[in-house]
């Protein structure tokens, strides 16, 4: 499929969308252009399934505005493990085949959102394998270079998202099938902290240990999807409040570990690639030193060869007593000994886990992250047919260790390989340091502007990084609290941090409110204007205090941005500005201080 919309990041489509160039319904044609036969597909949204999302994005924008859909009209894709109200789910197993009663609520927040959900992706059977060819839809080939692996089980959302098809893929993630596939085709691949995204609504792999994740282009596409989806599901027994506490903010300048023993299995191209990006860091700055990646194998060694893999089959057993040949072959393989384990195994398995996971905190001590490759190689579909297992697990080595030690990962694309193929690389951290995670990526994909997935365009480096503390709120401020103004300081002796200037969607009035010093009241009113504010990112622990402070008549409210996305912000309700002076037409309060007395424009 070829068309203006293909390869578009979010803030392509938002500005498409907002400009008046495209409108949802568009995408009829858009699903239209996708070639049926694509092995990444197993279903495309019909015109009934377009139809209806297109009916409820209009009841939503009736009630909630532009400003509350900050995906609004956007396409995304997710892995056919993951339920969708009113489609069939097969986790790449014909046989097991349902159609699903209710949506995850990781969809059902995208949704709400404002995207539109145009298909379900293809996926190594039931998430086991990490290389794209174990389906029995077909294979998932590399974007890159089709004699190659895809890597997995997300094949398909790495695949779609990297011919630029959707901007956004939801893949699943336990051994690392949401990173693996982002390294093999020049993705971003974000796995959060466990818990941190519902799993509810997911076919299981591993219960305990699977994470959904997300592929994009940029990582700041990846760290919006995040910022939507994320949260605590009630209904979800696995799912986990967060902490709230403000994680430390990677070091100036940053401070990475790598294995002080590299294992590529012989691929020369993926160690100079991977040496080309460690270099890469190093001119940014980094400070690289190596630590024991003993304990990290170690941990890595148990998913497979301990009993998790029991864990693997448990869900499955009533089904695959019934239909013992629906396996594919690779995945029975994969699965023969699960049946071996008992329950002793299975404490001892968790002891085990416990004690190498310590470990492996003590060793990252004192690092923003671990980085590694994403993979240690990569192969041509045809090696992969020759030694399935064994190959398959030898993707897995940088991979595996990551939900067993309860840490969060973002796979980000490095230095090209010699050969033309991607060499992604990882960044690792503690559970609830998502965010420190955004920062260490955008760095380095500033740094190499490398191409986006398989989509012919270049990454722009924008013209001010926009900065993103761990734990920290968005606030729009828009008066007193400025640069140069007066209480300004209330947000940098918290250590907040200058974002942008930006400006509000085009439903706000701002009034002049009397005191020393005069403050503006930002409120939403139906015949509005667009207002400049500034934007701050403020650690969350400190966000509390900076709102204790704040007096009537203002607030902290949800105030909706021109580019549709949507923030916390200063805001007054319409009750309160009463024999106000309106000072909309200024169009921002710098503007008005400036002009004080003047006639009004």
């Amino acid at each position: 499929m070829t068309g203006p919309c293909t390869g578009w990041t979010l803030g392509e489509w938002q500005r498409a969308y907002l400009g008046g160039a495209i409108t949802p319904t568009a995408l009829r044609d858009y699903v239209a252009r996708l070639p049926i036969q694509d092995p990444a597909w197993i279903t495309v949204a019909d015109g009934a399934r377009l139809a209806a999302q297109f009916a409820e994005l209009e009841d939503r924008l009736a009630t909630d505005g532009r400003g509350l859909l900050p995906l609004y009209g956007i396409p995304f894709a997710v892995k056919d493990n993951i339920d969708v109200a009113g489609w069939p789910t097969t986790a790449a197993c014909p046989e097991f085949h349902y159609i699903a009663h209710a949506t995850a609520p990781v969809v059902a927040r995208l949704q709400a959102a404002g995207a539109i959900l145009i298909g379900k992706t293809n996926m190594d059977q039931f998430a086991t394998g990490l290389s794209g060819t174990r389906s029995p839809y077909g294979l998932v080939p590399n974007a890159l270079n089709p004699a190659y692996i895809s890597g997995g089980s997300s094949s398909g959302s790495a695949s779609v998202v990297a011919r630029g098809f959707v901007p956004f893929a939801l893949g699943t993630d336990t051994a690392g099938s949401g990173r693996v596939p982002a390294g093999f085709n020049n993705i971003v691949g974000l796995k959060p902290t466990r818990g941190w995204w519902s799993t509810r609504g997911v076919v299981p792999a591993c219960r305990t240990l699977d994470c959904v994740s997300v592929f994009a282009l940029t990582v700041a596409d990846a760290a919006e999807i995040s910022a939507i989806v994320a949260g605590p599901d009630p209904d979800d027994p696995y799912s986990r409040e967060d902490p709230q506490r403000t994680a430390p903010r990677p070091c100036d300048p940053m401070t990475l570990a790598i294995p002080d023993v590299l294992e590529f299995f012989g691929d020369r191209h993926a160690a100079r690639a991977f040496a080309a990006t460690v270099e890469a860091l190093r001119t940014l700055g980094a400070h690289i030193e190596t630590i024991d990646f003993a304990p990290f194998r170690a941990l890595a060694d148990l998913l497979y060869q301990g009993p998790w893999v029991a864990e693997r089959i448990a869900p499955l057993a009533s089904f695959l007593k019934r239909q013992p040949a629906a396996l594919h072959s690779a995945v029975r393989t994969a699965l023969a000994g699960a049946m071996n384990f008992s329950a002793c195994d299975a404490f001892a398995g968790e002891h085990e886990r416990a004690r190498l996971s310590t470990l492996v905190a003590k060793t990252l001590r004192g690092f923003d992250a671990l980085l590694v490759p994403t993979a240690p190689t990569i192969y041509t579909i045809a090696d992969m047919a020759g030694d399935p297992q064994g190959r398959n697990t030898r993707l897995g080595f940088y991979t595996n260790f990551v939900n067993l030690a309860d840490q969060c990962a973002l796979a980000v694309p490095g230095v090209f390989r010699e050969d033309g193929l991607a060499a992604g690389v990882t960044f690792i951290a503690p559970a609830w340091h998502d965010q420190a995670l955004t920062v260490l990526g955008q760095a380095l994909e500033r740094e190499l502007a490398a191409p986006l997935g398989a989509t012919g365009r270049r990454f722009l480096r924008p013209p001010q990084a926009r900065p993103t503390l761990s734990r920290s709120v968005s606030l729009a401020v828009v008066g007193a609290h400025m640069r140069g103004l007066s209480l300004n300081g209330a947000l940098t002796q918290r250590h907040a941090v200058f974002c942008e200037c930006t400006r509000t969607a085009p439903c706000y009035r701002l009034y002049a409110l009397p005191g020393a010093p005069v403050r503006p009241c930002l409120v939403r009113e139906a015949l509005g204007a667009s207002i400049e504010v500034e934007i701050w990112d403020i650690p969350l622990g400190s966000f509390g205090a900076l709102v204790a402070e704040i007096p009537a008549p203002l607030a902290i409210g949800t105030v909706a941005l021109a580019d549709g996305r949507s923030v916390k912000g200063f805001i007054a309700e319409a009750f309160a500005v009463q024999g106000l002076t309106d000072v909309t037409a200024w169009g921002g309060w710098r503007a008005y201080l400036e002009n004080r007395g003047a006639t009004d424009p």
